[in-house]
């Protein structure tokens, strides 16, 4: 691999032209434990004004022509392609230094997003090319004009510029919502392990699932593409805050409409409760952490504790107990030999940035009571893992100073309102964690570090085995944080693909709404040729309708009911009492009575295309039924979901339920699966 890295532009790959080479020599990537040369890295040449277009023109109508259930299943089959063939990015992912255990985090945790993404896509999104945000709002009295708001793709192409910790990891965490919401990638990966980010996208490739245009890749620099960026584009972007910030003041970004995201450097911590003692399963839990923490990836995580907070009495007992443990579990080398827990840094570049940054730790009032005396210049990318502890607790660099390595520092608190304190002069972190057993000094210290920080977690004794750990972003939950942390947004579930959405109001008729959205709205047209139950997917419309005929409800319908489910509410078995609530004129029917009545009245029981009700959506009662009133029900095909993987898909009806002077009594969602084609609901 002593080649030029390709990269992948315009479906095809492409690779630097000698002229372009003499020109702007190449970055020489060498083996993060050998040294040994893996491969140049150069983008020398490359068209990306061309390759910004090519996805805006070409990705987004490919993906523009998929809903986003096609688009979660084909992240499914992304997911399967890359789990067929990882053992040969777990072989080459050795080379940035990384342990097997290392790569399980970047490698399956990427894969692991994907499939998370495509689970999520087809539980909480639409099997359409608009997503519905919120409910109809009424813009006159007559329901003739109504309004709403709806997200639909940014028109642009997402370019993601990624840090070298994560060549598989961070490019897929970034790819799942983008490509979920229907917007082409450019992938930028950090010069050290491209070539692992790169077989990755060659997988990919290779799998023949790729629309055109969705994913390219940039193997080298790409200083300018903000001169290329314009409305509609989104730059998402992972490194250090001093280049973020840079990054923010472009003209694209402060005035061109461009949208910039930022995950950055973080001084995270990790608060250890005053009631966490040693021998309690906290102080264990607290210190086991810390360590997998400072040596996971060789400490270079964004969301590595920095900052190990804990009462001032406790300080030397957890200094003690976490150099105990690095001695006992920690073996610094080669993660190709058998019985090395912790590998190398990046390169030796990092490893001298990451000395240069204890130094200025130890400046800055910090001594190293494990780790010290290491040359800064020996030629090798490893590090053993450093303890710092700082007697000065506002000390300032340990709150502004991050060395991306197996660094952390011990700071001491007198007070749960000082230990808070102590967190927030981070400046914003991307995550903190407490652990403690008290759950009021818990409570108290996550209410005052909440907004300083993407997530909390809380670790005690019930929830320490199962926990995922302080240093892990998971798909469902936000990844990001405010301040220093960059002020961005990752990750979060479904919450992440509408940052590559545009959210709009729309206002018109219910025949307009309906047109818009693909959803019926209520005063929109309707037809009633044939009961609704009788037609398949293939077959139904939006706006059919069944109106029931009416049935009138007795005092002995009311009676038996009470007595068959045991419901004896006052309300529906006590005349006087019944009248003396505020809400009723006497005794009533059951809701759950009157529910029951409706499905009589729109069913059609023969077997056929609806093949099961699974639930009731959004019901409210809103006018009480009394003896001899009579009820029908309104049942309107409103909206229509497909499953892709399946021969059915799920049908919403809008039902409504009104009394004989028309007043209605309840209004629900009943949700039923349907056969697609007449054929299977024959079968």
């Amino acid at each position: 691999m002593t080649h030029t890295l390709p990269s992948y532009i315009k479906d095809a790959w492409w690779t630097p032209s000698e002229a372009d080479l003499a020109q702007t020599p190449a970055a020489e990537v060498r083996d993060a434990v050998t040294g040994e040369v893996v491969t140049h890295v150069s983008s020398a040449g490359l068209d990306l004004a061309g390759a910004m277009a090519f996805a805006r023109e070409t990705g987004q109508a490919a993906l523009g022509a998929l809903t986003f259930h096609q688009r979660a299943v084909l992240l499914k089959q992304f997911a399967l392609a890359l789990t067929e063939r990882k053992a040969e990015l777990y072989e080459l992912s050795t080379k940035t230094g990384a342990t097997k255990s290392d790569s399980w985090v970047d490698i399956d945790g990427g894969i692991g997003v994907l499939f998370t993404y495509s689970g999520k896509g087809r539980r909480e999104l639409p099997n359409a090319k608009v997503q519905l945000d919120g409910p109809v709002e009424p813009l006159s009295k007559d329901g003739s004009f109504l309004g709403r708001h709806i997200r639909t793709t940014l028109p642009g192409v997402a370019v993601q510029i990624n840090a070298f910790n994560f060549p598989v990891w961070g490019a897929l965490e970034k790819l799942a919502p983008t490509f979920l919401a229907g917007m082409p990638t450019i992938i930028k990966p950090a010069t050290p392990g491209a070539y692992l980010t790169e077989h990755m996208v060659r997988i990919l490739v290779e799998s023949g699932l790729l629309p055109a245009g969705a994913i390219q890749l940039v193997s080298g620099s790409i200083r300018d593409v903000f001169t290329h960026a314009k409305l509609g584009d989104v730059v998402a972007f992972t490194g250090s805050a001093s280049t973020a910030a840079g990054l923010r003041l472009h003209p694209a970004v402060q005035t061109g409409g461009v949208i910039f995201g930022a995950e950055t450097d973080s001084i995270n911590a990790s608060v250890l409760g005053p009631d966490a003692a040693p021998g309690t399963p906290e102080f264990d839990a607290y210190v086991r952490q810390l360590v997998t923490e400072m040596t996971s990836k060789a400490g270079q995580k964004c969301t590595a504790i920095r900052r190990a907070i804990v009462p001032a009495e406790l300080a030397d007992a957890v200094a003690d107990a976490v150099i105990e443990r690095v001695a006992a579990r920690v073996v610094v080398g080669d993660p190709r030999d058998e019985g090395t827990t912790m590998g190398a840094l990046a390169s030796t570049e990092q490893r001298t940035e990451v000395l240069r940054q204890v130094q200025r730790l130890v400046d800055g009032g910090g001594r190293i009571v494990h780790g010290a005396g290491q040359d800064p210049d020996d030629g090798t990318a490893f590090v053993t893992p450093i303890l710092l502890r700082f007697d000065d607790p506002r000390a300032e660099r340990v709150h502004d100073t991050e060395a991306f390595g197996p660094v952390s520092s011990i700071i001491g608190y007198n007070s749960p309102d000082e230990a808070a304190e102590l967190v927030s002069l981070g400046g914003g972190s991307l995550v903190t964690s407490v652990a403690s057993a008290d759950p009021e000094f818990v409570a108290r210290l996550t209410r005052r570090i909440a907004s300083g920080n993407g997530r909390v977690l809380t670790l005690d004794r019930t929830s320490s085995r199962a926990s995922t750990g302080h240093g892990s972003p998971l798909p469902n939950l936000v990844h990001g944080g405010p301040g220093r942390a960059g002020g961005s947004e990752e990750l979060g579930g479904v919450r992440s693909a509408f940052h590559y959405m545009q959210r709009t109001a729309i206002q018109g008729s219910p025949e307009m709404l309906t047109a818009i959205t693909g959803v019926w709205h209520a005063g929109a047209a309707t037809q009633g040729d044939v009961h609704p139950f009788r037609k398949s997917l293939q077959e139904l419309r939006i706006g059919d309708q069944i109106i029931s005929e009416p049935r009138e409800v007795t005092l002995a319908d009311i009676t038996h009911f009470a007595e068959f489910t045991g419901d004896t509410f006052y309300a529906h078995t006590d005349e006087e009492a019944a009248a003396a609530n505020p809400f009723f004129p006497g005794r009533v029917a059951h809701g759950y009575l009157l529910l029951s009545f409706a499905a009589g009245l729109f069913v059609s029981p023969e077997p056929g295309p609806v093949l099961a009700n699974y639930g009731l959506e959004s019901l409210r009662f809103i006018t009480p039924v009394s003896p001899g009133d009579r009820v029908r029900v309104a049942l309107t095909a409103k909206q229509i979901v497909p499953r892709e993987t399946d021969e059915y898909g799920e049908v919403h009806w809008d039902a409504v339920l009104t009394n004989q002077n028309d007043e209605v009594v309840a209004t629900y969602d009943v949700l039923t699966l349907v056969s697609k084609t007449p054929e299977l609901a024959e079968a």
